[in-house]
């Protein structure tokens, strides 16, 4: 406990809380950043954004799903594939967030789908040193079936999302895969009652 807040203490200034969409991130980050007392920020809100302050020729991989002509008929692989893109035009903005709350010195958790374990890792920002000062943690979900759970769950009105489970367990597997070869910790999210205190132990 940090004796001059009153707030858990943490070596952290900010939290990168990364997974495929589906998860359980936002539930969580929420109650992490109400944990230590910090701010929380969805990493969607920077793609809308740049998707309403650009255009499509400046930003084609932020502009994707709006302009290919059948998204639906995308493999799971093609939809991973342009994930990943998306997440790469997406970096330089975060790397430019991250540096402010550095040198600004206020913290915070950043949740989202387009968050790779290698920001996580990355040595500087900015030229503002990681030195420990980024953090990141991925949730992991193993059950292909949890997803398409979840999703029914939080929106029945689309009915079974079986394509999308199984994008979001193939995009786990590769966080999980990237986040070990990085050192970055990997949570399972599931039981769900305990993730907060299983996340909060793997930063510390």
């Amino acid at each position: 406990m940090d004796k001059s807040t009153g707030l858990p203490e943490r070596q952290w200034q900010v939290l990168l809380l990364g997974g495929p969409s589906g998860v359980g991130k936002t539930a969580v980050s929420y109650r992490l950043a109400r944990h230590f007392g910090v701010g929380v920020t969805e990493v969607d809100d920077f793609q809308a954004l740049l998707e309403r302050m650009t255009t499509a020729e400046q930003q084609p991989a932020i502009h994707f799903w709006r302009t290919h002509p059948a998204p639906e008929q995308l493999s799971a692989a093609e939809i991973i594939q342009h994930l990943l893109e998306q997440s790469d035009a997406l970096r330089p903005g975060l790397e430019g967030v991250i540096a402010n709350h550095l040198e600004a010195s206020t913290a915070v958790v950043l949740e989202g789908d387009f968050l790779l374990p290698a920001l996580a890792a990355q040595a500087s920002f900015s030229g503002q040193a990681n030195g420990g000062r980024v953090r990141g943690a991925f949730l992991h979900e193993p059950d292909e079936r949890q997803f398409a759970a979840n999703y029914l769950s939080r929106e029945p009105a689309s009915g079974p999302q079986l394509k999308r489970a199984h994008v979001s367990w193939l995009h786990g597997l590769r966080l999980r895969q990237e986040a070990e070869r990085y050192g970055v910790p990997v949570v399972p999210a599931r039981p769900w009652d305990t993730v907060l205190e299983r996340l909060i132990a793997a930063l510390a």
